[in-house]
């Protein structure tokens, strides 16, 4: 059987009690001080980045991000200096999470009006084509993931390996590898 320590029973209801004093708190306070407890309390002392992955599935768990997707808040929170996110004044701490916060959107913003531009160019190529092309589908399939190949193209849209590296030439995604064979593609 697995025999706890003293030390981890102290930690564990620390942390349900923090969890308890957080729950009627906005859904962004409660991430950053449910973050600020996982780093301070360290639950896990063998994987701290588990808390980072907490955090937004916190956001997500209250609504405030859509589908499969997280919020990259270790992004945001690498910009920030560690002595800031360790520091021993609790305030200056959560001043240096939500600053994360802050990097992180503005990433993810930048990031979602880099791949708009990219389909908005890729879409100008669409002009004058017939309406049952494939070339929409591999758009689509160019944004939603961040590396393709010829095999995935072919499978995702129903063509042959030839005919779809006949469609990828013609909308002039990034070629990534810099290889003649197994060759990816990507928006860059």
């Amino acid at each position: 059987m697995y025999d706890v320590d003293w030390d981890e029973n102290a930690r564990l209801d620390e942390s349900c009690a923090v969890l308890t004093k957080i729950n009627d708190m906005p859904p962004v306070l409660q991430t950053v001080l449910a973050l600020d407890a996982w780093n301070n309390l360290a639950l896990l002392q063998h994987a701290p980045w588990l808390g980072r992955l907490l955090a937004p599935s916190l956001l997500h768990q209250a609504g405030l991000s859509n589908g499969g997707h997280l919020f990259a808040l270790n992004i945001g929170l690498k910009i920030v200096p560690v002595e800031c996110r360790r520091h021993r004044d609790r305030n200056i701490r959560l001043s240096a999470i939500l600053h994360g916060f802050a990097v992180a959107a503005e990433l993810g913003m930048r990031e979602h009006d880099r791949l708009t531009l990219a389909r908005t160019m890729m879409e100008r190529r669409l002009v004058g084509r017939r309406t049952s092309s494939r070339r929409p589908g591999l758009i689509d399939l160019l944004i939603a993931q961040p590396l393709v190949s010829a095999e995935m193209v072919a499978g995702n849209l129903d063509v042959t390996p030839r005919a779809a590296l006949r469609l990828i030439d013609e909308l002039g995604p990034c070629e990534i590898t810099g290889r003649s064979r197994f060759r990816a593609w990507g928006v860059i």
